[in-house]
């Protein structure tokens, strides 16, 4: 397992990676999206045998630390990708002085909320009908001192 920032030629990677995971109601990020996002926010990866098996995203141009996003080939879940990536995220945003990170999820993404609690986000706020298809969304914050290990 390598864990890395990502460069530009993941891009086509990352995009396959997103349309395998996320429908369109909860905002797919496009290739595009992700040459930019490498290019100005912090975008990790982990690759497996060459293959991108996880990434984090997060946005750094602003006052607050922002998850964007999270995803976790199927076929990699339950080997920790996720806590390692947290881990290095948590690591990197702390020498950035940012105190604190931000994201919206599901709600009625529990596994996703339960990984998130476990690394220390708490629900501060229900965003009605955030996503397309109606959903509501959880924003969660983590303030910087009270980060769990991961």
């Amino acid at each position: 397992m390598i864990l890395r920032k990502a460069v530009l030629s993941d891009a086509s990677q990352l995009y396959n990676l997103e349309k395998e995971l996320f429908t369109e109601e909860n905002f797919p990020l496009s290739k595009r999206s992700f040459v930019y996002h490498i290019e100005h926010n912090l975008l990790y990866v982990v690759e497996i045998e060459g293959s991108i098996a996880g990434y984090i995203l997060v946005l750094i141009r602003r006052a607050n630390a922002k998850l964007y996003s999270l995803g976790i080939s199927e076929q990699h879940r339950g080997k920790k990708i996720a806590l390692t990536l947290f881990e290095n995220i948590f690591k990197e945003l702390l020498t950035m002085g940012f105190k604190k990170t931000l994201l919206e999820v599901r709600t009625d993404n529990q596994g996703a909320i339960a990984l998130y609690k476990k690394v220390g986000f708490q629900i501060k706020k229900t965003l009605p009908s955030f996503y397309l298809d109606g959903c509501d969304a959880y924003l969660m914050e983590l303030e910087q001192n009270t980060q769990k290990s991961c």
